[in-house]
């Protein structure tokens, strides 16, 4: 299967569906509309936005009038669960559907605005895609202090994380690509961190969950999102 990455798309061929790939974007779907427009994109065509697509942010009309926006949109948006972002499930509108066989969550007004959940593998062109979303906030002190939102379901628990261990012990800890928000810990792109944080207060519990996970499998590619950059090592790609 060969994603594309939104730095890397080129003109789709008349007719043909198409799977694109991008980082966060926060509620701000400006250059998703250009890129719509460039590509010629249809409903058909499949966006997954790895994280903090920010459309469950506010949690108020505002999100609701951006969503009633992206029902415009010539495509379907895949999100990932990022860390500045309500979790579908903890919020009442959203219900359980089938999407790349396997469950989402979408809300019955917005049928092109889907949520994969954590830990399950979607079947994306014949490609098996592992789902591991969620993050922690390294301004999450700064949030609370001035009364931004911050969402105490940012991180995947514990009892998930066990769960999606067992899930991938069953399938043989083998798929073919692993879309997330954040990155196993050795992948962590340390020369972009902000010298403004304190990184001995930083949680690093979810990219060190994370390397647990990648160094039992077997992936031809693991694209993540969060950083805010792009930059590609190895087997692993960031995308913004």
């Amino acid at each position: 299967m060969n994603f594309q990455s939104y730095r890397k798309v080129n003109y789709k061929q008349v007719g043909e569906t198409m799977i694109y790939l991008t980082g966060d974007t926060h509620g701000n779907f400006d250059r998703i509309r250009r890129f719509c427009e460039l590509n010629n994109t249809t409903k058909d065509d499949v966006l997954i936005i790895l994280g903090d697509a920010g459309i469950n942010y506010y949690l108020n009309k505002r999100d609701y009038k951006l969503k009633q926006e992206l029902q415009n949109l010539p495509i379907t948006l895949f999100c990932i669960h990022g860390n500045h972002e309500e979790r579908p499930e903890n919020i009442g509108t959203y219900k359980l559907d089938m999407f790349f066989g396997s469950l989402v969550y979408v809300e019955p007004e917005f049928p092109n605005i889907i949520f994969a959940i954590d830990g399950m593998i979607y079947k994306i062109n014949n490609s098996k895609c592992l789902v591991l979303g969620g993050a922690y906030s390294v301004d999450k002190h700064y949030r609370l202090m001035k009364g931004y939102q911050w969402f105490e379901s940012e991180q995947i628990p514990d009892n998930r994380k066990a769960e999606i261990e067992g899930y991938l012990s069953v399938c043989g800890y083998n798929v073919d690509y692993v879309l997330s928000h954040t990155c196993p810990y050795n992948t962590r792109p340390v020369h972009m961190f902000l010298r403004s944080i304190d990184q001995s207060t930083v949680d690093s519990s979810m990219e060190v969950w994370l390397q647990k996970i990648a160094d039992r499998l077997t992936f031809k590619h693991w694209y993540f999102g969060h950083y805010h950059d792009d930059w590609d090592n190895d087997k692993y790609s960031m995308l913004y």
